[in-house]
């Protein structure tokens, strides 16, 4: 829903050695009740979706996503 992606960067050891490394996003399976349609719509978000959800609500969540493309 926010669209975030890993980021990446290096390990740094005592010694300076640098290896390749990634941060994955803190990804939650979370089901929501959409009252509209009678619904549970299972959405894969971040820990920052999940509270953009329960900010504005899951109506208003669904019809940004619907207008951006996003098969819901």
């Amino acid at each position: 829903m926010t669209g975030r992606k890993p980021s990446f960067g290096n390990n740094v050891s005592h010694s300076q050695r640098k290896t390749r490394r990634r941060w994955d996003v803190n990804l939650q399976t979370q089901r929501f009740w959409v009252p509209s349609e009678k619904r549970w719509v299972k959405l894969r978000l971040s820990a920052k979706g999940l509270k953009t959800v329960n900010k504005h609500g899951i109506e208003k969540v669904l019809a940004d996503m619907r207008r951006r493309g996003v098969k819901v």
